[in-house]
């Protein structure tokens, strides 16, 4: 068995003159959820629609379960699911006949089990037999994985799926995809909403201008930095940061107002620093970490790649 559900191989578009894809390779193992982050015209979908063979590639190789799509073209597709566009139903029709529909059409066979089973996975089952111009967009998105999933697939591929949905919609969203990733699943997911993939991917990839510039799990990303920025609410920020200027100088003591001052310090300095206060007679009413979002992190990791490649931030 595959220890990666899909591989992607130094994958290239050119189109003219211009690489819209440039060498781009990645992999993505069973259960995890695996996002392609990057501004709108990156590549990012122009990489999906070369996996799953909607153009064609310039250069490079897709591997989904051990099995290179060049060469085993039906099985390989076979083993992927995917809304590459927003998902589109016949709308006068139930959400069941519309599985159904596509059912008929799938290279695998699909039993009624199989379409009640995801109309449950996706959590649809009291709307099912309901006409799809009766659904919402949140569940009209829900329907369209139903239906990438219809043929057992082992590989979801999904592109800016939340686009169009409430917060609501897209928490729920969420929650679908990482219980499908819990029954082994894996998916691929593209968007530019940071926010949102935070919350949703294993690891992702950061794409720019056709070239993946970055790739590391989402923990790691948001765990990097060694020192942690840390405000400290007390009962004299005056004092406080005149008692700390001298062991801590090089902590870039900041004062936020009469009670509260930063530091930007190591885990274990935290506490010292509390005791420090205490004994000197200054209350400390509350300790909070300053939480870092991919939104940082992809412009620091984004803006670094252009100042190393010579370029300049627009």
């Amino acid at each position: 068995m595959a220890v990666n559900t899909l591989e992607v191989q130094s994958l290239t578009k050119v189109i003219g003159k211009k690489k819209i894809v440039d060498d781009v390779s990645f992999s993505v193992k069973k259960g995890e959820i695996f996002g392609l982050l990057g501004p709108n015209g990156a590549g990012k979908t122009t990489i999906i629609r070369m996996i799953v063979s909607l153009i064609k590639r310039t250069d490079g190789a897709v591997i989904v379960n051990g099995n290179n799509l060049d060469g085993q073209f039906k099985k390989t597709m076979a083993e992927i699911g995917a809304i590459v566009e927003n998902p589109e139903f016949y709308k006068y029709m139930s959400g069941y006949k519309n599985l159904k529909h596509y059912a008929n059409m799938a290279i695998k066979e699909v039993s009624q089990e199989r379409i009640l089973e995801v109309a449950r996975l996706v959590k649809l089952e009291d709307a099912i037999h309901q006409k799809v111009k009766t659904y919402s967009l949140g569940m009209r998105q829900r329907l369209g994985v139903a239906q990438a999933l219809l043929h057992n697939p082992s590989l979801l591929i999904l592109d800016e799926p939340t686009n169009g949905l409430d917060p609501q919609g897209i928490r729920e969203f969420r929650d679908y995809l990482h219980t499908l990733a819990k029954e082994g699943i894996s998916v691929l997911v593209s968007s530019h909403l940071l926010a949102e993939m935070q919350l949703m991917c294993d690891r992702f990839a950061i794409i720019e201008k056709g070239k993946l510039i970055h790739i590391s799990s989402m923990k790691e990303t948001m765990e990097e930095d060694e020192k942690t920025e840390v405000i400290f609410e007390v009962s004299s920020s005056k004092q406080a940061v005149e008692l700390l200027k001298g062991p801590f100088a090089d902590a870039g003591i900041k004062v936020i107002g009469d009670d509260q001052f930063s530091v930007n310090v190591e885990k274990a300095q935290i506490s010292i620093i509390n005791k420090l206060l205490i004994s000197k007679d200054i209350d400390v009413y509350g300790i909070s970490k300053v939480t870092v979002s991919l939104e940082d992190r992809f412009l620091e990791i984004t803006n670094k790649d252009v100042r190393e490649s010579g370029g300049v931030v627009q």
